[in-house]
């Protein structure tokens, strides 16, 4: 199991680059960050889609792009590995967004994990293109099998219910055959392992909202299943506690990474909180 950190790219905090740089040299195996494109103030749907959440934090409304800022952060590194935290993608075009990972894996090397999620700020949804929220899972496995298309075809095209494109070149291909690990990012519902069976390479669920070795059994017993073998399933934790109690029975229940967190609003916190985690790193990343 290895050990990797998460943030949110903010302007009020440490920048994307000096981060990346000293991730990377303090030995964190992966690099994070979240997207939100922009926050509606009417604020109509609590944090996270939860019914009596807190206030959503500022950084939610001061992200950098995560492309652009993964791209730099690939531009000054060798062996971190980049990952996003994930990608909204039923907000983004898919020929872009096809674009945009082939393009990361490609300057990183190979280094890029695709985090997929289905969002769940319906006013952010509502602003691009007028989203259906019903059917936004339907929207988002089309488009990460239109990515996947033209990750791997070299005329690809698809036809879909939501995604249609004639055949096309697409250039650049991602170095990582036959793309990058498509990590979701989602609620352990039927539904969603649904997804992650059908063209999902690993599971990424936030610590502390369900329990996670329970619910890791049953996706490996439905992928059985469907037919897939589990084994070309892997397990991610974001936000896991970080405790080497913890961290442990993660990395016995056989978990790839997981992902500690890192204040989003000060550069100095975020460089205290690194060297805090400096004892997990030598322990499960050396």
């Amino acid at each position: 199991m290895r050990i990797g950190a998460m943030i949110f790219p903010t302007d009020k905090g440490i920048q994307p680059v000096e981060l990346a740089r000293e991730a990377e040299g303090r030995g964190f195996d992966s690099l994070w960050f979240p997207e939100h494109s922009h926050i509606p103030v009417s604020r109509r749907t609590p944090w996270g889609g939860r019914e009596g959440a807190p206030p959503l934090p500022e950084e939610y409304w001061r992200t950098h792009d995560q492309f652009v800022a993964l791209g730099a952060c690939a531009a000054v590194t060798t062996t971190l590995k980049l990952g996003t935290g994930i990608t909204l993608v039923a907000q983004r075009d898919p020929i872009w967004l096809a674009k945009e990972v082939a393009t990361v894996d490609q300057i990183s090397g190979g280094r890029f994990l695709f985090g997929v999620g289905f969002g769940w700020n319906h006013e952010e949804m509502e602003n691009h293109g007028g989203i259906d929220l019903r059917r936004r899972r339907a929207l988002v496995r089309e488009k990460v099998l239109a990515c996947r298309a033209l990750w791997t075809e070299e005329e690809a095209s698809f036809a879909g219910e939501y995604v249609n494109f004639e055949p096309s070149w697409s250039w650049p291909k991602p170095v990582q055959r036959p793309h990058p690990p498509i990590v979701i990012g989602a609620s352990p519902t039927p539904l969603h392992f649904r997804h992650i069976v059908e063209y999902g390479d690993v599971w990424m669920p936030i610590e502390g909202r369900w329990p996670i070795a329970d619910r890791w059994n049953e996706l490996l017993a439905m992928a059985s299943d469907a037919g897939r073998d589990p084994a070309t399933l892997s397990l991610g934790v974001f936000g896991a506690k970080a405790t080497a109690e913890n961290l442990d029975t993660y990395r016995d229940l056989g978990t790839s990474f997981v992902a500690l967190g890192l204040p989003a609003l000060d550069r100095d916190a975020a460089l205290a909180q690194m060297d805090k985690y400096a004892p997990l790193v030598a322990r499960y990343n050396a």
